[in-house]
């Protein structure tokens, strides 16, 4: 499994995606963006960025989203505050939860426990379509369910029904609280 750098994961961001990003949602420079919560407790690195990549069957595919390699049972923190908009136990993601934040929905996938009922369950966790879930607030733990090759959490952001690339939503977090020194 390749390993990627904070640095990789910028340097592969789709510049007309941030573009048409920045003219649309919160600039870089906003300091709404000290709020965001990096996702993983016990960050490992990246295993893969977002944009074209090489999929596990050797073609190239779309990945709406970043890789962010953990610990099996790493605890998963929710990036923003909002409501459980569907929870997702399927082939490809596995165990996943999509979360609304006012325009932005976040999808976090590969999670260990259970879904039972339309309720996913992982350790006090306990979830369903319409709960409430504040920033920063346990919303589940690094599994490898769904198509996954090792344990890893996939956060992808969407924005008025497009992909963006979490590692600019990372700096824009990183510039906000350099701001807030």
């Amino acid at each position: 499994m390749a390993r990627f750098t904070p640095w990789d994961c910028f340097k592969a961001a789709s510049a007309t995606l941030v573009a048409a990003w920045l003219l649309t949602g919160p600039t870089l420079a906003d300091a709404r963006w000290r709020q965001g919560v990096f996702p993983v407790a016990v960050f490992s690195g990246y295993t893969s960025h977002f944009g074209q990549r090489i999929g596990p069957s050797g073609s190239v595919e779309p990945h709406h989203g970043l890789d962010i390699a953990a610990p099996l049972g790493s605890p998963i923190r929710n990036w923003w505050g909002g409501v459980v908009k569907e929870v997702i136990d399927d082939g490809r993601c596995g165990l996943g939860l999509l979360i609304q934040s006012g325009p932005y929905e976040h999808l976090y996938c590969h999670l260990s426990g259970s879904v039972q009922n339309g309720t996913y369950h992982s350790g006090p966790v306990a979830l369903r379509s319409g709960s409430r879930v504040n920033g920063g607030a346990l919303i589940g733990h690094v599994g490898m369910s769904g198509r996954s090759t090792g344990p890893h959490l996939h956060w992808g952001v969407r924005y008025g029904g497009r992909w963006l690339n979490p590692a600019a939503i990372l700096q824009a977090m990183a510039a906000a609280r350099g701001q807030g020194r």
